[in-house]
């Protein structure tokens, strides 16, 4: 076989392979085309901020299990801020993402997720819905306290819930 065909054949092979990639990322995104991300500029008044990464949001309990949804398909540097109505998720070039506080379901800490572990609860897991189903996104905090965003939210997220609702 000479190079010219054996590099024809790996190109051939190249193609094909990202031509299967592109297949598997459209068919998820219309998988989740039902998921509601809740789009919209903040209300209320912040009461604190964080910046750090935006890694994914997954279904609840599937953490290998990726949204493909805009603004929550890929990876991004996020901004958060807490207001007294809900938590607010600003990634650059992205519509900002507005969970209120009747759409939040809890906050927590995490390891892992899909394609990133971190040291033990080096992640903060935000548990929302979209009036069907609930979703865990997870955020990796720079310079700050996870522990006091999990606080923030779990504090707006217990005001909007009626006393003896089952969280």
């Amino acid at each position: 076989m000479t190079r010219e065909i054996a590099s024809i054949i790996m190109l051939a092979i190249a193609v094909i392979g990202l031509a299967l990639m592109v297949w598997g990322w459209r068919r998820r995104r219309r998988r989740d085309a039902d998921v509601a991300v809740p789009l919209g500029e903040l209300v209320g008044e912040a009461t604190a901020t964080f910046s750090g990464l935006y890694v994914s949001t997954t279904r609840h309990d599937a953490p290998l299990d990726r949204i493909a949804t805009p603004p929550l398909a890929f990876r991004a540097k996020v901004d958060i801020t807490v207001t007294t109505d809900g938590v607010g998720l600003s990634m650059p070039g992205e519509t900002p993402v507005f969970l209120t506080a009747g759409h939040l379901v809890g906050a927590g800490r995490a390891t892992w997720t899909i394609d990133r572990v971190v040291e033990r609860d080096g992640l903060v897991l935000v548990a929302w819905t979209d009036g069907t189903q609930i979703l865990d996104t997870y955020l990796r905090l720079q310079e700050s306290d996870p522990a006091a965003l999990v606080a923030a939210i779990e504090q707006i997220a217990a005001a909007d819930t009626p006393t003896g609702a089952i969280r």
